[in-house]
């Protein structure tokens, strides 16, 4: 994995390249130029057309950095010269050369490239001078020689350190880099881990709310419909009836899941006609006693699904354990959203003792829209369920 810059990184290196021009300016360039204008003849104007020509290149290489006619190597190159005909002319290019030194290490394309163009720099600087001085016996000085072979050894001493610490810098990053891409690969793949699962429990709880309590009551109904075939005809017509709406419903609700029917926005229809057509066909089919209480409360698509799942699970539990006689339920507002209330007066069970997928299932179901059932019951005493909604989950 490749480890581009970041923009605080690349604002740095611009900002420490921009010190480093205008100290390379004022301390490299400028003292030379100062000093040519004290020369007469070839020394001034030579060392200022030298000095132009380099300050020229430098100028060319940072603002056209893809300039195809001089590269920065190009540049690495007219400073060899430079500083050789510089040393030539003046007998003291070591202090340009030392302050120039990190151009090397700036521009070259590698730190074996940089080490052998500021060398080839640090020897063109000593002939210069070594030369220069051989004209002027009387002058002849080891002081510069040294400070270049000496600023040119401090200078790869240096230059290594840095691009070790670089080295390090960016494998450290590489690494963070591959552990981070692995810890959101984790991420992702525990996302979607988590996803199906949820997934397969919204399946799990909406076959048993539906298509399972549907298929429940179709045997219930068939067995009826068999058993009083021969002795009440007209009760089997209309048990078969039952039967062939309870399949009908199941059919669309097979339809709905698999293609994933809409579960928000606005309620499709009153959710008092809905469980009152719900009421109806379980009166019917079971001819218990149902008395209901249910005004036109309006509420969004998923908390109307709630409502309904959580009155078919109730009806079914009565169904087929209660052995009750009446049932009643209460929809109703409150302060704090919606209440649907179920009680029947068949022989209850304990409710710490039950861990049944229905109670679990309708529990979940409001809990994903911040609502809560309570189940109240005893042995003898009925069952009273309550479900709320909080305002929420209204329109």
């Amino acid at each position: 994995m490749i480890q581009r810059p970041q923009p605080d990184d690349r604002f740095r290196t611009r900002t420490l390249r921009r010190w480093y021009a205008v100290s390379w300016v004022f301390l490299g360039l400028c003292p030379p130029v100062i000093s040519a204008l004290h020369h007469t003849g070839t020394t001034r104007y030579g060392s200022l057309a030298l000095l132009a020509v380099i300050a020229l290149c430098y100028t060319t290489v940072v603002a056209f950095p893809r300039n195809p006619v001089l590269r920065p190597h190009t540049f690495l190159g007219v400073l060899v010269l430079g500083f050789g005909a510089l040393s030539l002319l003046r007998g003291d290019g070591a202090a340009l050369f030392i302050v120039s030194l990190p151009h090397f290490w700036l521009f070259a394309r590698s730190p074996r490239y940089s080490i052998a163009l500021s060398g080839a720099a640090a020897a063109a600087t000593a002939v210069g001078i070594i030369r220069h001085q051989s004209w002027h016996v009387e002058d002849f000085s080891t002081g510069n020689i040294v400070f270049t072979l000496i600023g040119y050894a401090a200078s790869v001493l240096l230059g290594l350190g840095v691009v070790r610490i670089v080295e390090q810098s960016d494998e450290r990053a590489r690494r963070l880099g591959s552990e981070l891409e692995n810890a959101q690969s984790r991420l992702a793949e525990a996302h979607r881990l988590q996803g199906a699962t949820e997934e397969r429990e919204r399946l799990a709880r909406e076959i048993h709310d539906t298509l399972a309590q549907g298929f429940a009551s179709i045997i219930v109904l068939a067995e009826a419909a068999r058993s009083s075939l021969d002795t009440d005809p007209g009760r089997s017509a209309r048990q078969l009836f039952s039967i062939e709406n309870t399949a009908r419903e199941n059919l669309a609700e097979a339809r709905a899941l698999v293609g994933s029917a809409l579960r928000s926005g606005p309620a499709l229809g009153s959710v008092a006609k809905t469980l009152r057509r719900t009421l109806d066909r379980f009166a019917e089919d079971t001819g218990l006693t149902v008395t209901a209480d249910l005004p036109d409360v309006e509420c969004d698509q998923p908390t109307r699904i709630a409502l309904l799942r959580c009155t078919q699970e109730s009806l079914a539990n009565v169904r087929k354990h209660a052995a009750a006689s009446a049932v009643e339920i209460v929809l109703a507002p409150s302060p704090d959203g919606v209440e649907l209330e179920i009680t029947d007066d068949g022989q209850g069970f304990v409710v710490e003792d039950s861990h049944g997928f229905g109670l679990n299932g309708m529990r979940n179901r409001l809990a994903e829209l911040g609502g809560e059932l309570t189940v109240t019951s005893s042995l003898g005493d009925g069952t009273r369920v309550l479900a709320v909604i909080p305002t929420n989950s209204q329109v």
